[in-house]
């Protein structure tokens, strides 16, 4: 009997190829998508379909409603999304506050009422700069409370926590996916903008594997 896991699964790169990695490691993958009032919420239409093509149970969760408590974000609340890279100041504006926290806990708990022992999300080094819940302290933290919050120890697992985006796109095109199924930008509009810090963290993924996008950009 294989081992289930749950996967924290925003319809966004990093997500999709740690999706990928779980199933083809044999494991029962449950994916676990939030829509938190994300104006990109165009990435759950995303997920859905990926979930669908690969055979994954899939839930959407509304937790929008959380916005009367944690706004401030450009990407929940009527804030511009700032353009450059995420190594600029000025996307600390899409830090949604204690974001990952909530989205952990709540998966946790799922994976808790499921009997899965793993909840897998995508965490990854160019994160590090601008989300603190990204971070290896936070992640560790976050396991030492996990093990010992319910009855049944829950690990958080982040495959790609110490490599950058680059080294994710790699290892995804060695696993044969098409990242044209994924979403990474923060505005939801028909095409990917290009200058958000999103964007140009994928776009620079792309030209540092001499790959195309396959993303339509305006």
């Amino acid at each position: 009997m294989s081992q289930k896991v749950v996967v924290i699964f925003s319809g966004g790169m990093d997500s999709y190829t740690v999706l990928n990695l779980a199933c083809k490691q044999g494991l029962e993958v449950y994916a676990l998508s939030f829509d938190y009032g994300q104006r990109h919420k165009k990435e759950l239409d995303y997920a859905s379909k990926a979930c669908l093509e690969l055979g994954v149970q899939h839930k959407i969760v509304d937790i929008s409603a959380i916005n009367q408590l944690i706004g401030g974000s450009s990407l929940t609340s009527d804030i511009e999304v700032a353009e450059g890279h995420y190594a600029e100041d000025s996307m600390k504006t899409t830090v949604v506050p204690n974001r990952n926290m909530i989205l952990l806990s709540m998966a946790v708990g799922y994976a808790v009422s499921i009997d899965a022992t793993k909840v897998y999300y995508g965490a990854h080094s160019g994160d590090h700069a601008i989300y603190p819940d990204c971070r290896p302290e936070f992640v560790h933290k976050m396991n030492d409370v996990c093990a010992i919050a319910n009855y049944e120890a829950v690990e958080i697992v982040t495959p790609y926590l110490d490599v950058s985006k680059i080294a994710i796109l790699t290892a995804g095109l060695e696993m044969g996916l098409d990242y044209g199924k994924t979403w990474t930008c923060y505005n939801g509009r028909e095409k990917a903008c290009g200058k958000c810090g999103a964007c140009q963290e994928r776009l620079e993924a792309f030209a540092n594997n001499n790959q195309t996008d396959p993303l339509d950009y305006e």
